[in-house]
């Protein structure tokens, strides 16, 4: 049962997961999916010498509900039946998680929670909901609630992707390819900032014009999610907040203030729409956080080592920093 009281019928969760886990089964790693993402984009920051070193510890990748992989709206083929998917919040997504990694694995300790964006929001969620499992938390271009102005942001991509002829009576008729390229160019405006564009820094990682950079980069990205999933998540992302619960009923301050961890706040300098300056009220309530903002240009798209090795180091850096603290 999720916690709007609906069913989500036969849910599953898919993840991955990278090294053993050791007897006393405390080197556990979580490192959550974020918007339109799946476990194989995250693999980047996995690896031998890396952080998130498989080595060491015994990583896990949980794929989000509505990503594709886990439980989502594209497993219904039946138009009716795929109307009904239930909401899915990202509490439900965390608690999940939690009862998955505790029945099969039996963990005892969770070494580091980390995670871009909307995996940065269930890292706040691990921290506020589980204080005496996690030990360490690492949220990344993200935030404990999702913020009005990143609302209207969000509301600008989904009037984009839902204003396609595809769009009839709360689904999808059949893949909106019309309308996720238009989600795209509302996207490139937002997920890259104003500094990137005036510095050409497209044209410097190989794209003949602005155009090409988002009928190329940005385009495909997206299109290969399905549009229910899209919007699926979305409506996860709108709705975050890691104290619409029972256990901190709404107080965010209250949920802040319960993340034990030790936790690595780092934002973007120029994100649009996880703006450092939202960090760094957030690490003001937490009783154990630092504030590590990365100097960059890229905006909220810190986490594409292909084209922007440095900002992927600088997450590495500090992730290896972390974890070897006592």
């Amino acid at each position: 049962m999720l916690q709007s009281g609906a069913v989500l019928e036969n849910a599953h969760i898919t993840y991955k997961t990278f090294g053993t886990l050791n007897a006393a089964r405390t080197n556990v790693i979580i490192y959550p999916t974020s918007f339109g993402a799946q476990h194989p984009d995250l693999e980047w920051l996995v690896g031998t010498g890396k952080a998130l070193d498989p080595g060491k510890y015994f990583i896990v990748i949980p794929n989000m509900f509505g990503n594709g992989l886990s439980s989502s709206p594209s497993d219904i083929r039946d138009e009716d039946t795929r109307r009904k998917f239930p909401r899915i919040t990202m509490y439900d997504n965390v608690m999940l998680q939690h009862r998955l990694l505790c029945s099969r694995f039996d963990i005892q300790k969770v070494a580091l929670v980390a995670g871009f964006s909307m995996g940065g929001q269930q890292t706040f969620y691990w921290g506020a909901l589980f204080p005496d499992l996690v030990e360490r938390i690492a949220p990344i271009t993200s935030s404990a609630k999702t913020a009005q102005h990143n609302l209207v942001f969000l509301e600008g991509i989904k009037a984009a992707l839902t204003l396609d002829p595809a769009w009839r009576d709360g689904v999808f008729a059949e893949q909106p390819i019309r309308g996720i390229r238009a989600m795209a160019r509302v996207y490139a405006g937002w997920g890259l900032s104003q500094s990137f564009y005036r510095e050409g820094m497209h044209l410097k990682i190989g794209f003949s014009s602005l155009l090409d950079f988002i009928e190329r980069d940005w385009e495909p990205g997206f299109l290969r999610r399905d549009g229910d999933n899209l919007l699926a998540m979305l409506w996860t992302w709108q709705h975050a907040d890691i104290s619409d619960n029972q256990i901190y009923q709404g107080d965010l301050a209250a949920a802040l203030r319960g993340i034990r961890a030790r936790a690595f706040v780092m934002p973007s300098e120029t994100d649009l729409y996880f703006p450092a300056d939202d960090s760094r009220r957030d690490v003001a309530l937490m009783p154990n956080a630092e504030l590590l903002t990365i100097p960059t240009i890229w905006g909220h798209r810190v986490n594409n080592p292909v084209q922007n090795p440095a900002d992927a180091q600088f997450v590495d850096r500090a992730l290896r920093r972390l974890l070897n603290e006592a």
